[in-house]
């Protein structure tokens, strides 16, 4: 009987609202936005690849209004691992080439925002033209915040900025080709290690060429890679992303900052 009455009491307060049941929470999974940078400048930008350091600036402010989270290469394991998108929009922010710019006006810049960033670097020139020295890349990449995390890291846009794809018809065979790529791969990666902390586990397509091709991800699997950065403009939506095609948005001197709103739909 007294279970009855419980029944009925319960039934009543459903029905008249003063029972209420928690609703489950919103979904708030974001997306996930990989920025590409060349060379800054402090005037205005010479070509289309170039940014302006007040534009680079403004990019960051969208961020930060945004709340925006910069995240690393390395986290997009973790997410991948976990199977679940992380709680609001997210950024990467990436450079490539090797531009003494990172050095003289990005890397202070970065600091100011204490944001994480990953500088893809065209070994054969590094030290020539208007490149940073290796004594830039090793003071930049040694520079730790608080817990001893490395803000800046260090990937490969291999050794000769060569189109990993389209060239290989310029090869007699197969393994001709395969020692040309593990040469680009295994080469810078084997260069740039000796200047930073850990290791190199991220490239950059040149030219974004080769994107998705088996024998070009067979290659940086084989020297020691675990992302391969593309030029595909996209963004990461889903945790199973293939980290041998991650997408990127280029931002280029004529990009708005709200360009990164289109993308991320905010």
């Amino acid at each position: 009987m007294k279970n009855i009455h419980t029944i009925l009491i319960l039934s009543t307060l459903i029905l008249t609202g003063c029972y209420r049941y928690d609703e489950p929470e919103p979904d708030n999974e974001g997306k996930i936005i990989v920025l590409m940078y060349h060379r800054i400048t402090s005037q205005e930008a010479a070509n289309l690849y170039e940014r302006s350091i007040e534009n680079l600036k403004n990019d960051f402010e969208y961020l930060r209004k945004h709340n925006i989270n910069v995240i690393s290469f390395n986290d997009l394991t973790v997410i991948k691992e976990s199977g679940k998108m992380p709680a609001g929009n997210s950024a990467i922010i990436t450079f490539d080439d090797g531009d003494y710019s990172w050095f003289s006006l990005v890397q202070p810049l970065l600091k100011e925002y204490r944001y994480k960033a990953t500088f893809f670097l065209w070994v054969h020139m590094i030290g020539r033209n208007s490149f940073m020295e290796w004594e830039d890349v090793e003071m930049m990449s040694y520079y730790t915040l608080e817990g001893g995390v490395h803000p800046f890291n260090f990937g490969s846009h291999s050794f000769s900025h060569a189109y990993l794809y389209t060239d290989r018809s310029k090869f007699q065979d197969f393994n001709e080709y395969n020692r040309f790529l593990d040469y680009e791969f295994g080469e810078s990666k084997r260069i740039i290690e000796q200047h930073i902390p850990g290791k190199v586990e991220v490239f950059a397509l040149p030219f974004g060429d080769g994107a998705g091709d088996e024998n070009i991800i067979s290659a940086a699997e084989r020297n020691g890679y675990k992302f391969i950065r593309t030029s595909i403009q996209s963004t990461i939506n889903v945790p199973d992303q293939d980290l041998f095609q991650i997408p990127a948005i280029p931002m280029l001197d004529n990009t708005p900052s709200d360009a990164i709103w289109y993308y991320l739909g905010i």
